[in-house]
């Protein structure tokens, strides 16, 4: 388990206002369990959690299995795991360590999660 924690959203938005910069150790950041709507596991038991940056920025985990989703427009880069993600109507991509990835608003996905995935991820603020 890791066993870095993060200031709350208002206490971090404070010090980037003060300090102008913030870092964390991504693979040491303790996430926050998130619940997988059970309409979106297609296969095993998956789990995932994340840590909210603020202003759509984060860090996200998944365990392996196969889930659904319904994406924002969105840039993210893989620190560790495997998965192919395949759009519906479109493409499949294979994504892994150091791969950065772009996911259009709405476009209906399939995780297929190998080996649990951790990514950091901007989403794309409306206008």
């Amino acid at each position: 388990m890791s066993d870095v924690l993060m200031p709350d959203l208002a206490d971090l938005g404070r010090m980037l206002a003060t300090a102008g910069a913030f870092s964390v150790p991504v693979h040491d950041v303790r996430l926050t369990p998130d619940e997988l709507d059970p309409g979106q596991i297609v296969a095993g038991e998956p789990t995932a959690s994340s840590l909210e940056l603020g202003g759509g920025r984060g860090i996200w985990e998944i365990t392996p299995g196969v889930v659904t989703d319904v994406e924002t427009d969105k840039i993210f880069v893989v620190l560790s795991g495997r998965a192919t993600i395949a759009v519906e109507g479109g493409t499949t991509i294979e994504v892994g360590p150091g791969d950065v990835g772009l996911l259009a608003e709405g476009a209906r996905t399939t995780w297929i999660v190998h080996e649990t995935l951790r990514k950091v991820y901007q989403t794309r603020q409306p206008a």
